[in-house]
């Protein structure tokens, strides 16, 4: 499964509402700008935001062997439920029909060859996040806080997560770090509370991959359909996006040159 993807790369959160998808599609926009040949599947079942960022609108294709081909905008090979169903359809499901979901978006889809792949996780540590890690090797997570300590308590248990079925943490990304009116640029406003991100990851001896400042613009192209770093790639936010995807790539290279591959979870029910 997955066979011709070298990096599989979980982005996740502990609490929703976090930007974790945001960050999401950022990134994967920001590696692709650098060459790469990159994916993304959400993995959100309930609430898919993977449509509304890359202003999708149409249904995917099908192959002569019924596999789905992704949809391609700004170099992302992109997959989501929100492809299958009306806007105004809710997906009304029990946890083993949304499993069985994302097992065929990861074994019924021609991702081909990819660089890296991003799942993006829905919040918390449920059926998806257990299903993902049973059914594919991840090589790593990256974790999506605010920094006031209702998100970060969450965040900690995803961190928890992730080292319980030995999959190796990247690191931490702290959004929303701080509002950035656009009429005063200079000032900061630190809404959600000071470094909370930053200082987990020091406590959790975990890298802080970067911070992302609350600015309107993110949010008008996210609602539009074009990520931030596809709109205006030279703005402040799009800089500190890119930067955080260096240090993925970098947190990477170290992870695949100084461990051995992840193993899929073999989870054994007890009599």
């Amino acid at each position: 499964m997955l066979a011709g993807v070298k990096n599989v790369i979980a982005v996740a959160s502990g609490k929703g509402g976090v930007g974790k998808s945001t960050v999401a599609a950022n990134l994967a926009v920001a590696l692709a700008q650098t060459g790469a040949k990159v994916g993304l599947l959400d993995t959100d079942i309930y609430g898919p935001s993977v449509p509304t960022m890359f202003g999708v609108t149409e249904r995917p294709n099908i192959t002569t062997q019924k596999k789905l081909v992704p949809i391609e905008k700004h170099g992302v090979h992109l997959v989501s439920m929100g492809f299958l169903v009306d806007t105004d359809q809710a997906m009304i499901w029990r946890g083993p029909m949304v499993t069985s979901a994302v097992k065929q978006f990861m074994q019924e889809v021609e991702w081909g060859e990819l660089d890296y792949m991003i799942l993006d996780l829905p919040p918390g540590t449920g059926d998806i996040q257990l299903t993902i890690v049973q059914t594919v090797p991840l090589t790593g997570a990256v974790i999506v806080s605010t920094p006031q300590t209702v998100a970060l308590d969450d965040a900690r248990k995803g961190v928890a997560m992730f080292n319980k079925v030995n999959v190796p943490v990247l690191g931490i990304i702290e959004n929303m770090a701080y509002f950035v009116p656009d009429d005063t640029p200079e000032k900061k406003y630190y809404i959600f509370g000071k470094h909370g991100a930053r200082k987990l990851a020091q406590k959790l001896e975990v890298p802080f991959l970067g911070e992302i400042p609350l600015r309107e613009i993110v949010r008008k192209t996210s609602d539009s359909g074009t990520p931030i770093v596809a709109a205006d790639p030279a703005s402040p936010s799009s800089i500190g996006l890119k930067e955080i995807a260096n240090r993925i790539q970098q947190s990477l290279a170290i992870r695949n040159r100084e461990l051995d591959q992840t193993e899929k979870v073999e989870i054994k029910i007890r009599p």
